[in-house]
C-alpha cells in the first residue's frame, strides 16, 4: 500500500518537477544570452570609428583671407581640400565651356552652391589614380585650363576642377559642404 501512495504522491509532484525544470531552464538561456551579450558588445564597439576620425567628419574654413584668383589647401578626413576663390573672369571662362565637350558634363553651377558660384570647394584627389594635382595655391603649373594639373599621368582639370585633358575619367569631387556664414564653410556638413 506504501507503493501506491508513493506513486500517487509522484504524479503529483510531477507537473510542478516540470515546470520547476523548465523555470530553471529559461533562466540558464536568459542568463547566458545576456553574458554573450556583454562578451560581444565591445567587440562590435570597436569597429566604430575613433575619436580622431569622428573629429575629422567635418571641417571649418574660414574663406575671409581668400582674394579673388587664390586658392588654398585643407584637410579634410586626411585629404586635400582645395577651396578656390574664383574671379569673375574665370566664372565667365568655365560658362562658356559646351557641356557637351567635357568627359564628364558638369556646369559650374552644378559644382557650387547658388548665389555663391566664386566658391569652388573641391577634393584635391585626381581621379585617375589619387594622386595631388597641382594648383593655383603651388604657384607652378596648373595646366593648359588654368585650374588644377596632376603631374604623375598629365591629367589637365580647368578653373571648374574639370576634367579637360588626360587619363582622369571624372571632375574633380565635390564633397558635401555648407555656408555657415558669408565667411565660414563647414566640409562634411549636410547642405
Amino acid at each position: 500500500m506504501a507503493t501506491i501512495e508513493q506513486t500517487h504522491s509522484d504524479e503529483a509532484l510531477a507537473p510542478e518537477g516540470h515546470r520547476r525544470r523548465d523555470f530553471i531552464n529559461i533562466a540558464a538561456v536568459a542568463f547566458a544570452g545576456v553574458g554573450g551579450a556583454a562578451f560581444v558588445a565591445p567587440l562590435v564597439n570597436q569597429m566604430n570609428p575613433a575619436a580622431d576620425v569622428l573629429a575629422l567628419a567635418s571641417t571649418e574654413v574660414d574663406l575671409s583671407q581668400i582674394q579673388p584668383g587664390q586658392s588654398i589647401k585643407a584637410i579634410y578626413r586626411k585629404q586635400p581640400l582645395f577651396v578656390r576663390h574664383l574671379t569673375a573672369e574665370e566664372i565667365a571662362a568655365a560658362n562658356k565651356v559646351a557641356t557637351d565637350t567635357l568627359r564628364d558634363p558638369q556646369t559650374l553651377a552644378d559644382r557650387t552652391k547658388p548665389g555663391k558660384e566664386q566658391w569652388l570647394v573641391t577634393l584635391g584627389v585626381c581621379t585617375h589614380l589619387g594622386c595631388v594635382p597641382l594648383g593655383a595655391a603651388e604657384g607652378e603649373n596648373k595646366g593648359e585650363f588654368g585650374g588644377y594639373f596632376c603631374p604623375c599621368h598629365g591629367s589637365h582639370y580647368d578653373s571648374a576642377g574639370r576634367i579637360r585633358k588626360g587619363p582622369a575619367p571624372k571632375n574633380l569631387e565635390v564633397p558635401d559642404y555648407a555656408f555657415r556664414s558669408d565667411t565660414v564653410i563647414e566640409v562634411g556638413a549636410a547642405a
